[in-house]
């Protein structure tokens, strides 16, 4: 052994000490992800530019070796996944379920929150982890706000539990799919789809009874009203046109309720120079007829989404037609705006205001603090801390921030899919599941192809992919690969897998199998997942073939290790998503992911040996 270590070339050593400055510097967060990976790159290319080397055998270490990790299938792969990620969520294609759940939760409450985080679980093994918690976040707040349940609760292990559906197939997660291609680059073998699962399942058992258990009691009970809350309930005042294609014509109220506008109420409804008002006995709507109502933004939003034709004339006022609709996607975008004192808005009723032809947005809705108005909306005047609820592009909400008149709640800024996109959505991602799954095509052509057939049929525009393109793991994991390269070709790989050989050697492979994991586990709550996966897999393979051991094993250890992120929030997105919702501490990822790993290390080192039939 220590003859290996002096025979070790010194661009080795520096390759090393560059890999472990990264580390470092990762895990201080004193300069941004993307400076310290371009940093590394840059390192690295620079070390064998003017110190080549070249060992017998081994690839070239040039630039172009060291760059060509940027365009990896599998990081192609990784990103285009990324992208088909935020189409399904664009698209609203988990509106419908959605919705479904808060319906039945009323009547079996346990059971729709089981419910919830299963769909979670199940999603998370076939598209990308960050979207699904994404997209659950907003459901488990509605359900923890009705269920009067600390959201800190359900937050936390709803990103768990993403995770660990996340190990259940080889395109559950970004690690997965670049960890797979490290392993066939080092090996010339491929990881099968569902070689993971198995094993991930087992995994996933022992976590979920963890968080049902002692789990359950080191969640914080923490509850903390914040601006979004608050304002969930506030009701405003709306009004639309009835046109002759709206599909309220002939449509009237049962029991004094109007089924077609659900969670709404009809203040009033202007025929011409006729005032109808509550109770609408023998009503029914005609084309010309104006409907002022009272919703919350919720309702509003729902309307939007799945009722769109029935607020068709506000959104021609903007002039989103349908063709733009299908080559753009989501166009539309809700946000809420306070007038501020001193406002020239103050006075001056919302007619008179002009505000679409300053702004080419509508003022949607008006919501007064101190009462409910019963007059039409253009005739409210305006008063210093109305809140207006804006609709219209996102260039010309974004626009609002210079209106002095209006302070704009960014943070309440969302999207408004076109709900005709969500079954398209749906079926092209499921397109791409099944050829990957099959084996037909690989990962890399599937996901591609997929966010091809996305843009073309309008479930995401340009800019949407581009907002799902992560600069950040894009250089985090080019940079990665480039390390790895070094690592291998320098022989730090050989020479540390040697290491952890020599160490479990006299105790046998379940030893090695069990290290592998626990220190992938641990460098993933300091690095990320990624750049684990990718550092750590040359490593593994060489400790394998120096054992006279299949490499799959330790390489499967590796993908299950680095998806252990649970100690720290800074060590996944989804536990950073779900820090705020969740009222959540830094120290509270430690005290409930910590025992986690612990736990499932000790089920792993008991499982894995038997699973893999290693003595």
């Amino acid at each position: 052994m220590m003859e290996t270590f002096l025979a070790a070339p010194w661009q080795m050593w520096a390759t090393l000490a560059i890999i472990i400055i990264a580390i470092g510097l990762y895990a201080s967060e004193r300069l941004s992800m993307e400076i310290i990976s371009l940093g590394v790159v840059v390192g690295l290319v620079l070390l064998f530019e003017f110190a080549p080397l070249a060992l017998e055998g081994a690839t070239p270490l040039t630039s172009q070796t060291l760059l060509a990790g940027f365009a990896n299938p599998a990081l192609a792969a990784v990103m285009s996944l990324m992208v088909l990620g935020q189409g399904i969520f664009q698209a609203g294609a988990m509106e419908r379920p959605t919705k479904m759940l808060i319906e039945v939760y009323n009547k079996r409450k346990t059971l729709t929150i089981l419910a919830v985080f299963g769909i979670a679980y199940f999603s998370s093994g076939f598209l990308n982890d960050t979207p699904v918690v994404v997209i659950f976040i907003p459901i488990m707040a509605a359900l923890a706000a009705r269920g009067d349940i600390p959201a800190s609760r359900l937050m936390m292990p709803l990103s768990f539990i993403a995770l660990f559906g996340g190990m259940t197939t080889v395109i559950g997660s970004s690690t997965n799919v670049l960890a797979a291609g490290v392993y066939h680059a080092n090996t010339g073998m491929e990881i099968g789809f569902f070689d993971l699962t198995p094993l991930a399942l087992v995994i996933g058992g022992a976590g979920i009874l963890y968080l049902a258990t002692i789990g359950r009691f080191l969640l914080p009970k923490r509850t903390q009203e914040n601006l979004a809350t608050t304002r969930e309930n506030k009701q405003f005042i709306a009004q639309f046109e009835i046109t002759r294609d709206n599909s309220l014509v002939g449509k009237g109220p049962v029991a004094g309720l109007f089924p077609d506008l659900p969670d709404v109420t009809v203040r009033m409804v202007q025929r011409r120079e006729r005032v109808i008002l509550p109770p609408f006995e023998d009503f029914r709507f005609r084309a010309g007829d104006t409907v002022i109502i009272a919703a919350t933004r919720t309702a509003l939003t729902n309307l939007l989404k799945e009722r769109r034709e029935i607020l068709s004339d506000v959104i021609a006022e903007i002039g989103v037609d349908e063709d733009e609709q299908s080559s753009t996607g989501s166009t539309l975008n809700l946000v809420e705006a306070i007038v501020t004192p001193g406002s020239r808005l103050i006075g001056r009723t919302v007619a008179q205001v002009g505000f679409h032809a300053q702004t080419n947005c509508v003022i949607l809705g008006v919501e007064r603090r101190s009462r409910m108005i019963r007059a039409q909306m253009n005739t409210i005047r305006l008063e210093a801390g109305d809140v207006l609820l804006v609709l219209g592009r996102a260039d010309d909400i974004r626009n609002l921030r210079a209106d002095r008149d209006l302070l704009v709640f960014e943070w309440s800024m969302i999207g408004i899919p076109d709900a005709k996109h969500g079954p398209r959505a749906a079926l092209i991602f499921g397109a791409v599941v099944v050829a990957a799954a099959s084996g037909a095509v690989p990962i890399a052509i599937a996901a591609m192809t997929g966010v091809v057939a996305m843009l073309v049929s309008g479930c995401l525009n340009i800019r949407q992919a581009a907002r799902a393109f992560d600069r950040r793991v894009y250089l985090l994991i080019g940079a990665s690969l480039a390390m790895g390269l070094a690592l291998e070709e320098t022989g730090g790989a050989q020479l540390l897998g040697s290491g952890l050989a020599s160490l479990s050697g006299q105790l046998g492979p379940t030893v090695l199998l069990s290290l592998v994991f626990i220190l992938s586990a641990l460098l993933t709550n300091v690095l990320s997942n990624n750049a684990t996966a990718v550092l750590f897999m040359p490593i593994a393979v060489s400790a394998a073939q120096q054992v006279g051991m299949d490499p799959l094993p330790l390489a499967l250890t590796v993908i299950y290790g680095a998806n252990c992120p649970f100690a720290t929030p800074i060590a996944y997105q989804t536990n950073l998503l779900v820090m705020t919702p969740g009222h959540y501490k830094f120290r509270d990822y430690m005290i409930v992911g910590g025992p986690l790993i612990l736990l499932l290390w000790i089920v792993y080192t008991l499982v894995a040996p038997i699973y893999f039939g290693l003595n």
